[in-house]
């Protein structure tokens, strides 16, 4: 009789038991008279029992955090039934036991506080229990206000509440601090560069960077500045755990460490330096995570990493190997996370169809070959231009594979993000986000990690026109259309009934996301000749689309790292004058 209700996470196992608990207080969960218990025989640690009979409710469970989660199952229900709940029975469990979701805040947004403590929340509500802030240079260390001084960064106190927030909703809240590649935002000041791999940059396999990346390793200093940073850092958390970052380090042995990689091999120079890190995190009581790029790139040194330390496998595609490299973590016999994404970057719409692929690929390797945790990750690469709601998608569907894979194949995700996200009753959001982030595809020109739409407004005229000689088909064709199909996903955008305080702010997103897209085709049109007759429209229209990008950006977030955003968008804009 209940095939129409909508859990998120779906429960392990439930059973309808046709009859019904009349709700005799307030709509809310306090008003309930719940039974609970803890109780040493539930099996797993993090697992409840939910019984509702028509004359009461109880949940049983082995620790408080299935309290909790009973408790998060019993608010969804209230959410769909006014005056009575179903009777059932229930034995949930989470299929991986850390369920983590990564934010970026280093490419270029930090959230506000206020941001924050709504999107744990929501997390919490589906049961994730771990939230890490993915940083860069955006904590205010107090040496170093050159690197940060432009960013709006965290500071320790706003850490120490932010880990106090999550723990009262069972979430552990993990150090994150990027220690080797991807150190760009502090060796650009002259103050660290000398601790650089390659000071003026040099030629990479992603083309040729004009400015440092990485650290030298063979450089004392480099090591020296992480023991500072992680002896500030670290005091301000209560995990055990501390992601170290360590991926990407493609300049290594292009510099300063030239002579040694060429001697030793650039494998074990990475992995000599990561040892010297995973030495200062253990001497610090934490449990190392690092990105497991040195286990696919060089097994042959596998045997000399810390079997306590965890790897993350990481792979953003619908197709990525999780299912080939998670045999290799397998035997490798370190622990493992798998580490797919919401597919939100690179693309101002998200990619939906992308996003679900990965995110169950993830999860039905990962139990296959025995992670022991799932980190949902969302960044922000060249510009962080799409608005937090775009991530929301793959944060509710993240959270149902990571909890329970069988349960949730079929998840009804429209209906889903209507709930449990947008509150919109008119089922108008959901099929609105779900539809508008399958766009990427319509153009006809798929691009890995990437939209083509996207790359349009952050390319040149001549850069558009070189690459659309290798597009099969109709090239303009594919651009009409996405332009009439944006249009009618979006013309009901207006009727949408959301109850939430920032219910016109998403109105706003989603209709600034309608027109980037939109202006992306008439770009491409115009770049195509096309469209000549145009170009003063899309000057027109560019400006406006900076004007909002500007008013939603502030909404949501610090304006540290707007700039760097909005050049990018401005370069656009001024490629039509």
């Amino acid at each position: 009789m209940n095939e129409s209700v909508v859990l998120l996470p779906y429960p392990q196992e439930l059973t309808w038991t046709d009859g019904w608990y009349e709700l005799k207080g307030g709509h809310d969960l306090g008003d309930l008279a719940v039974r609970r218990s803890l109780d040493a025989a539930v099996v797993h640690e993090q697992g409840y029992e939910l019984t509702i009979t028509p004359d009461e409710i109880s949940v049983r469970a082995k620790k408080e955090a299935g309290l909790f989660y009973a408790d998060q199952t019993l608010k969804q229900l209230l959410t769909q039934f006014s005056e009575r709940l179903p009777t059932l029975t229930c034995k949930d469990w989470p299929d991986f036991e850390a369920r983590g979701v990564m934010l970026d805040i280093s490419r270029d947004k930090v959230p506000t506080m206020d941001t924050l403590y709504a999107l744990i929340d929501m997390l919490a509500s589906w049961k994730v229990n771990q939230f890490q802030l993915y940083t860069e240079h955006t904590f205010a260390y107090k040496n170093h206000k050159v690197v940060w001084e432009k960013a709006s960064p965290v500071t320790a106190e706003e850490i120490q509440a932010l880990d106090a927030f999550c723990r009262e909703r069972q979430v552990e809240l993990v150090p994150n601090q990027n220690s080797f590649g991807h150190m760009r935002r502090w060796l650009i000041h002259e103050p660290y560069r000398h601790l650089s791999e390659c000071p003026d940059g040099c030629d990479t396999v992603w083309g040729y960077f004009d400015e440092p990346f990485s650290l030298c390793p063979t450089e004392p200093g480099s090591l020296e500045l992480l023991q500072e940073l992680f002896d500030e850092l670290l005091s301000n958390f209560t995990s055990d755990q501390f992601n170290i970052g360590c991926d990407e380090t493609v300049d290594l042995g292009n510099g300063r460490s030239k002579d040694l990689v060429a001697e030793k091999g650039v494998g074990k120079v990475y992995l000599d330096f990561l040892l010297k890190i995973y030495e200062e995190v253990k001497a610090r009581g934490k449990v190392m995570q690092f990105w497991g790029d040195i286990i696919m790139h060089h097994p042959e040194l596998v045997a000399d990493l810390p079997k306590d330390a965890v790897a993350l496998e990481w792979g953003y595609e619908a197709d990525h190997p999780f299912d080939d490299h998670g045999a290799k973590f397998a035997s490798s016999g370190i622990p493992f996370y798998v580490c797919p994404g919401t597919s939100s970057w690179n693309t101002v719409a998200g990619r939906t169809d992308n996003a679900i692929g990965n995110l169950v690929n993830a999860a039905e390797n990962g139990l296959k070959h025995g992670a022991i945790g799932y980190l949902n990750t969302d960044w922000g690469d060249n510009g962080h231009w799409q608005p937090l709601p775009v991530s929301y998608l793959g944060f509710a569907f993240g959270a149902a594979m990571s909890w329970a894979n069988t349960t949730n194949r079929e998840l009804d995700v429209r209906k889903t993000l209507d709930l449990f996200v947008f509150d919109d009753d008119t089922e108008v959001m959901g099929k609105l986000v779900y539809e508008l982030g399958n766009v990427y595809q319509t153009p006809g020109v798929l691009i890995p990690n990437n939209s083509v739409l996207f790359w349009i407004l952050q390319t040149t005229p001549e850069e558009i026109r070189a690459e659309a000689e290798k597009w099969e088909g109709d090239k303009t064709g594919g651009l009409r259309e996405t332009i009439t199909e944006v249009e009618a996903i979006t013309a009901k955008l207006s009727s949408a009934r959301m109850q939430r305080s920032d219910a016109e702010l998403i109105r706003r997103e989603f209709q600034w996301i309608a027109d980037m897209l939109t202006h992306a085709c008439h770009r491409a049109l115009w770049a195509l000749g096309a469209e000549d007759e145009h170009v003063a429209e899309l000057a027109v229209a560019a400006q406006s689309l900076l004007d909002e990008h500007e008013y939603i950006w502030q909404a949501r977030n610090r304006p540290g790292g707007f700039a760097d955003s909005q050049v990018r968008l401005e370069k656009a804009a001024q490629g039509y004058a």
